[in-house]
């Protein structure tokens, strides 16, 4: 079953259980998926549907981090719950040390020896880490490694 058809499963699910909360962040992930596929004129596959939702998934963080800025806790608390529900679709998370180690794979295959060879390594990094872990959090410890 391929994710974008998990995930309509999932709000009929959710429509069901009358869970309204879970319901509107599932649709909002639907029509998030809708308008790519408009936009871009094409079917998206599971890899594609997966960065739509990291994208998401980010928007929230951000959104959340802004709420808490602004004194309102309430909206992000609701911001936190989308994040929860997008999360479940994304693939599991690597560990700190999966993370280094694939890091490390990445240095040893580019030949890096210095941070002018970040854009080698993340670009080596992107396909391996997508949506397993926050490229942010590699580029970070990446620029620790080399030195920077």
């Amino acid at each position: 079953m391929s994710l974008k058809a998990r995930i309509q499963d999932d709000m009929k699910t959710a429509m069901r259980a009358r869970d309204a909360g879970r319901l509107s962040a599932v649709r909002l992930l639907l029509a998030a998926i809708k308008q790519r596929e408009v936009d871009e004129r094409i079917e998206l596959d599971d890899d594609a549907v997966t960065a739509t939702i990291e994208k998401m998934v980010k928007q929230r963080r951000d959104a959340a981090a802004q709420f808490d800025t602004g004194n309102r806790p309430e909206l992000a608390a609701g911001e936190r719950f989308e994040i929860e529900v997008l999360s479940a679709y994304l693939p599991a998370a690597l560990s700190s040390d999966e993370l280094d180690a694939e890091i490390t794979a990445a240095i040893a295959e580019c030949g890096a020896t210095s941070l002018a060879d970040l854009g080698k390594i993340m670009t080596a990094l992107k396909p391996r880490l997508a949506g397993r872990a926050d490229m942010a959090e590699a580029s970070r410890r990446v620029r620790a490694r080399l030195g920077a």
